[in-house]
């Protein structure tokens, strides 16, 4: 097996033209070169019955941070609940599904896009910013929390734009509205590739790129912050995806 680097491949090189695209990891054709079977073959089918949500009757809900143009949204959501497949069939469901970006194009897209809108919902957001339209939603639907959140590959954007406080801003956020959260951060090498791409584009650094202190195992860190400071355990890696990510499995306490 080749270990996989943090590169773009070339797939995606006209999109690092694109001045809106390497800053926020809100690329254009994303999943052209990261397609969702990367982290789909590591999750189980049956996650949501092994964490206790098999239950008709409740209403269970997955939040997809940072969800791009929904494409791994849509296949998640597909992969878990295995049922609908189509629009029809999607009536009544128990799970259902709310992504958020805060690039408003490819939220525009992922609504355009959506196979099953009574089941996934997406909306722009920047959670840097704002939480109460996550709260709103979940009033909407009579939950307190959200049953389990995916956070993939966001970490490293948020930590980047807005410093080690940010990013431990951003865990505690989740972890204040998830009973399990699966993330997936991307690891230090990964932030020299971004600010190498960012230069090579003739464009002013990552503003606190240079000043993190939070460096080195950011998965570890993120471990150690969510289990020491936000009331959640780890209790399962599914390994790592072909880019070398973990994907790690936190459950509120």
């Amino acid at each position: 097996m080749t270990m996989a680097t943090c590169s773009i491949g070339s797939d995606a090189a006209d999109e690092l033209n694109d001045p809106g695209a390497a800053p926020y990891g809100n690329f254009i054709n994303y999943y052209t070169f990261n397609p969702p079977e990367n982290r789909l073959s590591l999750i189980p089918a049956t996650l949501l019955q092994d964490l206790g949500y098999s239950d008709e009757n409740r209403t269970t809900l997955i939040l997809d941070v940072g969800c791009n143009s929904g494409e791994l949204s849509v296949a998640f959501y597909r992969h878990l609940v295995q049922q609908p497949v189509s629009r029809a069939e999607s009536d009544g469901r128990k799970v259902k599904l709310l992504g958020f970006d805060l690039d408003e194009i490819l939220i525009q897209r992922a609504q355009q896009t959506n196979p099953l809108p009574n089941s996934i919902s997406f909306i722009p957001l920047d959670i840097t910013e704002d939480t109460q339209q996550l709260q709103d939603y979940l009033d909407q639907q009579g939950c307190s929390h959200f049953h389990l959140c995916l956070c993939l590959a966001v970490t490293m954007w948020v930590h980047l734009n807005h410093g080690d406080s940010g990013l431990l801003q951003l865990l505690s956020r989740l972890a204040s509205i998830s009973q399990h959260l699966l993330l997936e951060a991307q690891p230090w090498k990964c932030y020299r590739s971004a600010a190498r791409r960012l230069r090579k584009l003739g464009r002013s650094d990552f503003d606190h790129f240079k000043t993190l202190k939070i460096r080195g195992d950011i998965a570890a860190h993120s471990t150690e912050h969510l289990e020491s400071n936000c009331g959640m355990e780890l209790i399962q890696s599914f390994g790592s995806t072909a880019w070398d990510r973990k994907l790690l499995l936190f459950k509120r306490r």
